[in-house]
């Protein structure tokens, strides 16, 4: 949080350095690979800077990275596949929001997040002294990290051990979100908002039993909303504003604590939630929509080029046989 500037030195080298906190300033330029020299390193954040880069492919092979925030940069390009046969295994945050990434979510980091897949129980209920512990050391007490969740952005000096979120909001991801996403059952938050994300939401999201927070608003998502995820019965904060799904919305549990502005922008759906309530009238309205034209888009531009050609056609031939004559006169001039 200073007024750094330049680039990176690409210059680290085998040390013992675990926390490293460069975020706020104004640096610039690609990730220096030689950071992946720092074999202990736990926490890398370089949020808020200007760094233009691709996704670093030399990242997974940081074994005990837990927290990787590199939000609000100028990173761009699909992610690529691993070139480590095993990435990411204890990595608890994931933060590449407000980027530039694109193609589609990558399903072989979502399933290398090995710590994700373990949910932690405190021996203590509530136990606020339980926290990440780095290699070699007892504790932690680095600069504020901070991360967004449940729509808030909140500043960590500790991170509890159980706190497990992934944030690729503000990007162009596209494509459908993996079904392997609904693997990592020790999720906290999950941010896919403002991609391009189309398919159905699927419905393994809803083994995420201990999710406090979804956000898959302005995407492309289609289809209905799982009665799978009525599963998550510590959900707070759900957005799914401004897709394409349809249906009712699924009730029960913490399903009926949310109000409209979780589902507006998707004009197909209904329900107790909603000001639009399920029944024969919006169900006639979405099936005239939908089943009474009986097609979509590609359908229409197919008939007005068959329309045009005929018009043409048509109208060539009334002016070459001059009938009817009030025709000719009106648009022949």
């Amino acid at each position: 949080m200073n007024r750094l500037n330049g680039t990176l030195p690409n210059t680290f080298s085998k040390n013992n350095l675990e926390n490293l906190n460069l975020n706020d300033n104004r640096l610039e330029g690609p990730l220096p690979e030689s950071l992946s020299n720092c074999m202990q390193l736990g926490l890398l954040n370089l949020a808020n800077n200007q760094l233009e880069d691709t996704f670093p492919h030399w990242l997974p092979t940081l074994p005990y990275l837990k927290v990787l925030v590199l939000r609000a940069n100028k990173l761009h390009g699909p992610i690529g596949i691993f070139k480590t046969e095993h990435g990411f295994p204890s990595l608890n945050i994931f933060d590449i929001s407000s980027n530039n990434f694109s193609g589609p979510i990558p399903e072989d980091y979502i399933q290398s997040f090995e710590s994700m897949k373990n949910i932690v129980q405190d021996e203590v209920v509530g136990n606020p002294q339980e926290y990440m512990l780095w290699p070699s050391i007892i504790a932690v007490d680095y600069s504020p990290t901070t991360v967004t969740t449940k729509g808030t952005s909140v500043p960590f000096r500790k991170i509890p051990t159980n706190f497990v979120s992934i944030d690729l909001s503000g990007n162009k991801f596209e494509g459908e979100i993996p079904n392997v996403i609904g693997e990592l059952q020790a999720l906290i938050g999950l941010n896919l908002s403002h991609n391009r994300l189309s398919g159905p939401i699927p419905q393994s999201m809803g083994n995420l039993i201990i999710l406090e927070s979804l956000d898959l608003s302005s995407n492309m998502l289609t289809g209905r909303i799982p009665t799978e995820l009525v599963n998550m019965k510590f959900l707070e904060v759900l957005n799914l504003s401004y897709n394409n799904l349809v249906g009712e919305i699924p009730q029960g549990k913490q399903f009926g604590s949310f109000l409209n502005d979780s589902y507006e922008g998707n004009l197909g759906l209904c329900g107790v939630s909603l000001s639009v309530k399920c029944g024969e009238e919006h169900d006639q309205h979405f099936l005239w929509r939908e089943d009474k034209f009986g097609f979509g888009w590609k359908a229409v531009a197919i008939g007005y080029g068959c329309g045009m050609v005929f018009g043409v056609v048509m109208g060539s031939f009334v002016f070459l046989i001059g009938k009817p004559e009030f025709l000719v006169r009106m648009f022949g001039g």
